[in-house]
């Protein structure tokens, strides 16, 4: 059963810039629940509580997503200086957890004000204000991929059995739950994934980058990731094979074949709804708003205005936000349901 392209949905189109104010007052997610508690760590350097800094700036603490932290702060150093630049009176500080698992617990102790991942905030809608979803390259939507190398006779879902499968971080959208629920779908047994191994093929879960090098060098038979980490991967010779909802949605289309070693996609995901940014419902400052309209109020000339002088610009993940909905990630909270994660557990 392949996935429908259909199951999601904005309300304005998804080539438009919003150009609204008021960011942190916009619909708010209406589920409810507690993640289950896990020990967090903030990669880089020791957390910091919201609050006044050096100087009379209010310190800001940004939770990225999980992965690489070097790779990860570099790709969102234009959204650390937009707000830096925008907003008066504050000093935004990036982190990057462990995983994913770290995020809600960090928000819920006050040690972080800003987050960005679809997992912890369906875990707890009413933890945050929501700003929007994130768009880059004029899309708002992204994609999960999986990929082998080009002479593997892997060619389909179902050829996986019996292989060894790298994913990323257990609770990654891309990285793993749309992947295993897919597999499922044509299927194959998952076992306890991604919680636990796999029955019908044998999986490890790291991060994105990871999994493309278990792939590269041997460690895996294919691996799954989001569409801007393997996108560079494919050779422009595979183009033609990608689906329609790829061509017409996908932000990262012109950096095809741009690294190495090349690997050949055998499945892609319906569009996913980018990442949402929020921050903490407890987070009591006039900053959070005048934060949130800036980054509603960005636009992709007002970002380039940040980049870092050595920036490259096919790793920005984001120039403005969309308004969404809890009905925008509810494909989201069917595959985390039918892979055995509750998000309000």
């Amino acid at each position: 059963m392949s996935d429908d392209a259909t199951e999601y949905g904005f309300g304005v189109s998804d080539t438009t810039n919003g150009t609204q104010s008021g960011a942190v007052n916009r619909r708010r997610f209406l589920a409810g629940g507690a993640a289950a508690a896990a020990t967090f760590g903030l990669a880089g350097c020791s957390s910091v509580m919201g609050g006044g800094s050096g100087g009379g700036a209010e310190s800001v603490t940004m939770l990225l997503t999980p992965g690489t932290p070097a790779d990860a702060r570099r790709r969102y150093k234009p959204v650390q200086n937009l707000i830096n630049g925008e907003v008066d009176g504050v000093n935004v500080e990036m982190k990057v957890p462990q995983d994913y698992s770290a995020i809600r617990p960090a928000l819920e102790s006050e040690q972080a004000e800003i987050g960005m991942d679809d997992v912890t905030l369906i875990s707890n809608p009413d933890l945050m204000d929501v700003y929007g979803t994130t768009v880059t390259g004029g899309s708002a939507f992204y994609f999960s991929v999986m990929l082998v190398k080009p002479d593997s006779e892997i060619s389909e879902r179902t050829d996986v059995e019996g292989k060894t499968w790298a994913f990323a971080d257990r609770l990654s959208t891309s990285g793993s739950i749309f992947a295993l629920y897919t597999l499922q779908e044509a299927g194959l047994d998952i076992g306890e994934a991604p919680k636990g191994p796999p029955e019908d093929f044998e999986g490890s879960w790291t991060d994105h980058d990871i999994a493309l090098q278990k792939l590269g060098n041997g460690e895996a038979d294919g691996a799954t990731t989001w569409g801007g980490n393997g996108i560079p991967h494919i050779p422009e010779k595979y183009k033609s094979d990608f689906p329609d909802r790829v061509l017409d949605k996908s932000s990262f289309l012109d950096t095809l074949g741009t690294e190495t070693p090349a690997f050949k996609p055998i499945w892609w995901s319906f569009p996913i709804p980018k990442q949402p940014m929020y921050a903490r419902k407890s987070w009591d400052s006039e900053k959070k708003s005048a934060i949130g309209d800036a980054l509603v109020n960005s636009d992709k000339e007002t970002i380039q205005q940040y980049y870092p002088d050595d920036y490259n610009e096919e790793e920005l993940p984001f120039t403005t936000l969309r308004d969404t909905s809890m009905e925008t990630y509810q494909p989201v909270i069917k595959r985390m349901n039918a892979v055995g994660i509750d998000p309000a557990a």
